[in-house]
């Protein structure tokens, strides 16, 4: 049986994981953890959990980077990263943890998405020319823009089109450079998430989209990707890396 801490447990995704684990055949909940807990049997810190514990899924905050990945290092616990919003210290924390301990990051945890940037990269790729716009909609309580997703998006299109430079909204007169790749941030009620990539040449348009129907899609993703990582040696994966396996 699969142990696992769930860090971030009373938080909208915490919740949707524990669903998904405890509806499992194969998994257990060894903790709950949440510097917020608001119910009875959640650690505030996840230091004070010294149990068994075999995966650490985390739908936390990215504040608490530090604590949790000293903590998974510590106890040699391969972990989940699905919580957003990294500054570029937290990021290299997650990468220096990638050395001594299996790490699972991605900016969205939707096996769809990492098509998405497969299928992005293929078109930029084949169209050279082409102009790409990225569209990214949220519901409007999302804190941050635009969402980690749209620049994964981004940076995984600028891996075959070096010269390219983000251009986060427009405004004012200056016309459309050929290099640019265009970022925009739709804030509006209650939707989960959609991504566009739009591919244009003066001809033909290739557009790209996946939307998440419901926040559960998130915690399935990371799921399995804490089933994909168990056993894994020391390193950093992603949704890609199941993608190509």
């Amino acid at each position: 049986m699969i142990k696992v801490i769930i860090n971030g447990a009373c938080g909208r995704m915490g919740k949707e994981v524990e669903k998904i684990v405890e509806a499992s055949e194969n998994m257990t909940v060894a903790a709950k953890v949440d510097k917020m807990a608001a119910e009875s049997g959640c650690y505030t810190d996840i230091n004070d959990f010294s149990g068994e514990a075999d995966i650490i899924i985390d739908f936390s905050n990215h504040l608490g980077t530090k604590d949790l990945l000293d903590y998974a290092v510590n106890n040699n616990i391969p972990t989940v990263v699905a919580t957003t919003g990294h500054t570029a210290d937290e990021l290299a924390l997650i990468e220096e943890a990638g050395k001594k301990i299996a790490v699972f990051h991605s900016a969205n945890m939707s096996l769809g998405v990492a098509l998405l940037c497969e299928l992005a990269v293929k078109a930029a790729a084949t169209m050279p020319d082409a102009d790409i716009e990225i569209i990214e909609t949220h519901h409007n309580r999302k804190l941050d823009a635009p969402s980690g997703t749209a620049l994964m998006i981004a940076n995984a299109i600028k891996s075959v089109r070096e010269k390219a430079q983000f251009v986060f909204g427009r405004e004012g007169m200056s016309k459309r450079e050929k290099n640019e790749i265009g970022v925009h941030a739709v804030r509006r009620g209650n939707i989960v998430g959609i991504h566009e990539v739009l591919v244009s040449t003066d001809s033909q348009t290739i557009t790209l989209k996946h939307e998440a129907h419901s926040r559960a899609l998130f915690a399935e993703g990371a799921v399995s990707a804490a089933e994909f990582i168990l056993g894994k040696p020391a390193g950093l994966y992603n949704m890609n890396s199941i993608v190509t396996e």
